[in-house]
């Protein structure tokens, strides 16, 4: 069943459609808002849309890395 759930990410309040749970919803937005305020430290000014675009850069660069050492690990184990 669709609900919406509100979320805040750099200050700002989203509402989010879908079905899955809240609390899922509220850790992901919650990875999305650390990572836009650890890049926003490092820069003087920069807008909520390039911060947005970096943090995803940087999310899907973990989320790469992830799966390259899952892969990594799937080979090693069929290795032995």
């Amino acid at each position: 069943m669709t609900k919406t759930i509100e979320v805040e990410i750099f200050g700002q309040r989203f509402s989010i459609n879908g079905d899955a749970d809240e609390s899922y919803v509220q850790k992901l937005a919650q990875v999305v808002d650390k990572h836009m305020k650890h890049i926003a430290q490092g820069t003087k000014t920069i807008t909520p849309h390039k911060l947005a675009v970096l943090a995803a850069i940087n999310i899907a660069h973990e989320l790469f890395e992830s799966e390259k050492k899952r892969q990594q690990g799937e080979a090693d184990v069929e290795r032995r």
